[in-house]
This record gives structure tokens, sequence and C-alpha cells, in this order.
């Protein structure tokens, strides 16, 4: 068992913190951060083991990063943060070198964008273990998966859908093709012109849009555009929280076109070896982590300003996983 004063330490290292363009939580939250294990955590002892937690810069990955910090801090950890670097492929630089112990990873980028593997494998299991067995060479070794995939999608306003009876791509690209002034489109600058994106996933699906049918929107903007009737069909991810928030219907990807990327911790292997307790400690959260989940995680965020501290810390106290002292 931790002692019973463990908490969450927020020294972030002076040294990393200019290397990696900005580390995550400040002093002035007004947060009880000093956590306990709770009833449904796995008693394992990290007590005074200094980790190092990072990770990329936008909502989701934030709360990931916080989550993890607060089951670390319970099992006795002397967590550093190192949240919210900038850009994937500066996180994934920073755990290679040792400036951070852990972080999550999808699996969709670590094989096409570190991995530089030309061909996703649809089956989310499969790839899963390829990006497994591949990053080991690179000393990384990933622990399980969670059932949180965030990938591509379309959207749409959900009356829309329902009174078109589209659930699956398959049956939107064939609403289209009878009637193509169904297909307006509000899409994001890079999406229209990726392999992965709009070209291809018109070819595997079997349906085209003339140019006039496409709107171009910046990050983000999409939702509320989809929201506002701009367009019938949107592109978004699948566990944003704004999908919940503006009660958009998800339309499946039944030929599994776009990349699977689910997340897991990535740890790494000479630090996991030296540190096996952190494989169980955190399989909770793995279990925990669902589309659904944060997405009404992310919403607590994006849509309701929440602190991402303070919704990490909640959800652990309502899954039993923490406690406060």
């Amino acid at each position: 068992m931790p002692k019973p004063n463990t908490g969450l330490r927020l020294a972030a290292v002076a040294a990393a913190c200019g290397l990696l363009a900005g580390c995550g939580l400040e002093s002035n939250f007004a947060l009880p951060l000093d956590v306990l294990p709770g009833p449904e955590a796995v008693r394992a002892d990290l007590t005074d083991v200094r980790i190092v937690v990072g990770s990329k810069d936008f909502t989701e990955q934030i709360i990931i990063g916080h989550l993890t910090e607060f089951l670390l801090a319970a099992a006795g950890a002397d967590v550093v943060d190192l949240t919210n670097i900038q850009g994937s492929n500066s996180s994934r630089q920073a755990l290679l070198s040792g400036d951070i112990d852990v972080q999550w990873e999808y699996t969709g980028t670590a094989w096409v964008s570190y991995l530089a593997r030309s061909t996703p494998i649809p089956d989310e299991r499969e790839q899963f273990e390829a990006v497994r067995e591949a990053d080991r060479a690179n000393g990384l070794e990933w622990l399980d998966y969670a059932e949180l995939n965030n990938t591509y999608a379309f959207a749409m306003r959900k009356p829309v859908a329902e009174e078109l009876g589209i659930k699956t791509t398959s049956q939107l690209a064939e609403v289209i093709r009878q009637d193509p002034g169904q297909g307006v489109f509000c899409l994001e600058t890079e999406f229209i012109s990726r392999d992965d994106g709009f070209p291809g996933v018109q070819k595997a699906y079997g349906f085209s849009v003339p140019p006039g049918n496409v709107k171009i929107f910046g990050a983000g903007a999409v939702y509320q555009a989809l929201a506002n009737g701009a367009c019938a069909i949107g592109e978004v991810t699948t566990t944003d929280g704004r999908n919940l928030a503006l009660d958009l219907a998800i339309i499946e990807d039944d030929r599994k076109f776009f990349p699977q990327y689910n997340v897991a911790p990535v740890i790494r292997t000479d630090f996991l070896a030296e540190h096996p307790q952190l494989r169980p400690i955190l399989q909770p959260l793995v279990e925990r982590l669902d589309n659904e989940t944060m997405q009404r995680l992310s919403a607590r965020v994006d849509v309701d300003g929440a602190d991402p501290v303070e919704v990490a810390r909640d959800f652990l106290l309502g899954e039993g996983l923490i406690t406060l002292p």
C-alpha cells in the first residue's frame, strides 16, 4: 500500500519543459490533488518511483494524461506532469529519448506515421499486435489497447439520417448515387486531399460528388457547420465530445476504410522491466476507455468549459479507482 500522504506532485522539470514547448498542469489549480487507491484500484506499490507522464496537445490526450497521473499517484508514484506536448512527433521523440516515461498512443498513428507502413490493417486486434511487435525494435512496449478508437467518420444530424435511413457509409453512398443533391459535405482542409481521406473513401464506397457539393472548413469548424445545416454530411472524429453535445449521428464505416486508431499506454521497455506494476495499475483504465466515455469527458471540457484535471479526477472517483484523503 502507498503511504497515506502520497499525492500528485506537479514538479515540472525546467529543462524538459523548455525542450518540449509546454508543460501541462500549473500550480494555480485549487483542487484536491492528493489521492489514494479506490476500492476498484489494483493494489500495486510505486511508492516514490519518479514517473514522467506525457501527452499530446488536444483535449482527449490531455484528459487521458491526467487520468494516468492520478492512478499512478494513488499507487505512490512521484508524478511529473509533461502533458500537452505540441505535436505527435515531439511526444514520440520525448518517449524514445526518455524525457517522458509513459504516454498513450494510437495504433493507426504509430503504424502509418512512426513506423512508415503504407497499408493499415482493418482488424483492430491485428493492427494493435502488428504495432506492438514492430515497436519493440524501438525499445517501446505497448500495453493492452482500449476500446476507444479515435478514427475518422462521417456524421449527420440525427433527424436527417433517420429520415433517409442512413446508418452505414454504404447506405450513405447509395443515397448519393440515387440523388447526388443529398451529398453535400463539410470537410476539413487536409481531409479533402489525403488518400486516407475523401478521395480514398469515395473510391472505396463507389460514389462521387461534384466540387460544388464540398465545403471546406478549418479544424473543428465542421461540427458547428453541420449542426447549423450548412451541409448534410460532415467529417468528424469518433470520440469528439461535440458529437454528443450536438446530437449527431455517427455513420458506421462498415467497410472499415479508415485506419484503426485504438489508444493504448506505451512505455519504454527498460522502464517497464524496472516497474512491472505499471501494467496492472493502468489496466482498469484501459478497460474503461471507450468512445462514448471519451465523448462525455471531452464534452465537459470542450462544451462545458471544465478543466481537464477536474474531469479526470471526477471520472476516477466515480469509477472507484481513486479516493480523496
